[in-house]
């Protein structure tokens, strides 16, 4: 799978995790470089408190359009800091 956006892969794996139609990916995957944390947050009941980063390519931001779990609850255990994607960004199989 690849996460695209702004004409740039931003994270490309063979292993992400589907969650409620979202692909995970796994943090060794995630090209950092295009990632700057954000201050935002929200709150799954399931899944616990997520994190987020804006992405910023070729001088363009999409805020908050990834996410993460740091310390999810144990129902989403396997997503630690794997990170996904939405706002425009396009996940589609490689």
């Amino acid at each position: 799978m690849k996460a695209i956006w702004n004409d740039q892969v931003i994270a490309q794996s063979n292993a992400t995790i589907v969650v409620e139609g979202n692909h995970y990916f796994p943090a060794e995957s995630i090209k950092n470089s295009f990632l700057k944390e954000s201050s935002h947050t929200s709150t799954c009941p399931w899944k616990g408190e997520a994190h987020y980063y804006h992405i910023e390519t070729s001088g363009k931001t999409n805020n908050n359009a990834a996410w993460y779990y740091p310390e999810p609850k144990d129902a989403a255990s396997k997503i630690k800091n794997y990170v996904a994607f939405w706002k425009g960004v396009e996940v589609v199989n490689d």
